[in-house]
């Protein structure tokens, strides 16, 4: 058997090509660009990275960006007051405040604060509630991507079983949902989970975000299975390396993502078709 490995980074040069035509368009018809507010609070490093990445990425397919670099001493007020005038902005119709915050700024107060309707990372209350009950506008951008490779792929969920190894909210509940809704038998791993080799070897698709790495190694999959590697760390060399022993899992599966190169490229793209999304949506209902 012939193991596939998933291009992310092609697969997401290919959306990105088709985000940049559909925004031409929009803003021929509407006169409207779509804008992006990313703000950045402290001197995160990876962060830092992020904003960056995400920065030239709309600059890429023709979006307005506009990046708040504000300093770790921002109070939680000052951030809430600069989420409120995003929320008024017209021109802004994604907002993006990059985690993790200082120790001294709840997340969750913040996460409240930003407008569902330009909450373009789904992390809101109401757009988490959304994927639950599948009526949703926006999707968690990573888990978002992973089922973007997985279509690109043409492989269907439908019938299969697949198992998220994690349970964050930003990633493994989420996919979770999403693989349900495609029809798939869907069971859900953690740190509690007894035996987790057992299952995961029972897993069709397999998706692991759990932030340790190498944790899933090739006796732990099932032959023929698809491996979808969310995880991204680095090594003490300062190699980056995903959740999934890449070496070890090659053989067996039918397909795998790599790290770097694999669901990474895909999760930006993501915000990007968001952010399009929102700008649509906005467009269609103009506030008055």
């Amino acid at each position: 058997m012939a193991t596939t490995i998933i291009d992310g980074r092609a697969v997401a040069a290919a959306v990105r090509e088709r985000i940049k035509k559909s925004t031409e368009e929009f803003i021929n018809r509407t006169g409207i660009t779509p804008g992006l507010a990313v703000v950045l609070v402290g001197e995160d490093p990876a962060s830092q990275v992020y904003v960056r990445n995400k920065h030239r990425a709309c600059g890429e397919v023709g979006f307005l960006s506009r990046v708040y670099t504000l300093p770790a001493s921002t109070t939680e007020d000052e951030l809430l007051a600069l989420i409120a005038e995003l929320n008024a902005d017209r021109e802004i119709h994604g907002i993006l405040v990059q985690l993790p915050l200082p120790k001294h700024i709840s997340e969750s107060r913040v996460i409240l604060a930003i407008d569902p309707k330009k909450d373009v990372d789904a992390f809101h209350p109401q757009n988490v509630g959304g994927i639950m009950t599948g009526d949703y506008k926006f999707v968690p951008c990573t888990p978002a991507g992973v089922m973007e490779l997985l279509a690109h792929y043409g492989i269907d969920p439908s019938g299969k079983s697949a198992v998220v190894v994690g349970r964050s909210n930003i990633v493994g509940k989420p996919q979770a949902l999403l693989l349900l809704e495609k029809n798939a038998t869907v069971t859900v791993c953690h740190s509690r989970t007894r035996d987790l080799a057992a299952v995961t070897r029972t897993a069709d698709i397999l998706v692991v975000a759990v932030g340790r790495a190498k944790m899933i190694t090739g006796d732990m999959v099932k032959e023929g299975a698809v491996v979808i590697d969310v995880g991204m760390n680095r090594l003490d060399d300062g190699k980056l390396c995903g959740d999934v022993d890449f070496d070890s899992v090659f053989p067996v599966a039918s397909h795998i993502t790599p790290v770097p190169g694999g669901v990474g490229p895909m999760t930006i793209t993501m915000l990007l078709c968001n952010t399009l999304r929102a700008a649509e949506d906005a467009a269609a209902k103009p506030c008055h």
